[in-house]
């Protein structure tokens, strides 16, 4: 990492399951450099869980304060960003996107339930979380493909593969 970079090295996006924070803190790792997730940022910030926010405030206000956790993340962070599931719905999120390594972790339902269940609390999977879970991806699939640099499938394979991979894709070396 050089003195004269801005931004993160990477910033991680996709669906729940998709390994962001898994990946995220391996790259880290890798990379010899921090971790930042902005779910954590806005919990941390919040004093509350996001879920809460979300019954508390509504989504249009979790989006306000994600908008917000996003910016100042891309400002001030210099290693691996994981982002929050949403945070490319907002136009000026994807805008400030453009400037930065983006991987879209992809990752399809089957692999999603395994990883993370789809019955822990998230918001807006609330009813029947497969289908829930399938209409976000129809909706979202083309915003995260818009701010990537690069897709990664991680289907079937490992946390550890899954790093490599986006090391390969970006180019980046192993320390």
């Amino acid at each position: 990492m050089t003195d004269t970079q801005t931004g993160p090295l990477v910033v991680l996006v996709g669906p729940p399951g998709a390994g962001k924070s898994t990946v995220g803190r391996l790259l880290a790792e890798r990379l010899d450099c921090g971790y930042r997730d902005t779910d954590a940022d806005i919990v941390a910030g919040q004093g509350k869980e996001i879920a809460d926010i979300f019954v508390d405030d509504g989504e249009e206000r979790f989006r306000e304060i994600e908008a917000e956790a996003v910016r100042t993340a891309l400002a001030e962070h210099r290693g691996v960003l994981a982002l929050g599931g949403g945070s490319v719905l907002r136009e000026g999120t994807r805008a400030l996107l453009a400037e930065h390594p983006v991987v879209f972790l992809e990752v399809g339902l089957h692999d999603a339930v395994h990883r993370v269940g789809l019955d822990a609390p998230r918001p807006l999977l609330l009813g029947n979380p497969r289908q829930r879970w399938r209409e976000l991806m129809e909706a979202r699939r083309p915003l995260y493909t818009q701010v990537a640099r690069v897709v990664v499938d991680t289907d079937g394979l490992s946390p550890d593969q899954v790093a490599d991979a986006v090391l390969a894709a970006l180019e980046l070396e192993k320390r």
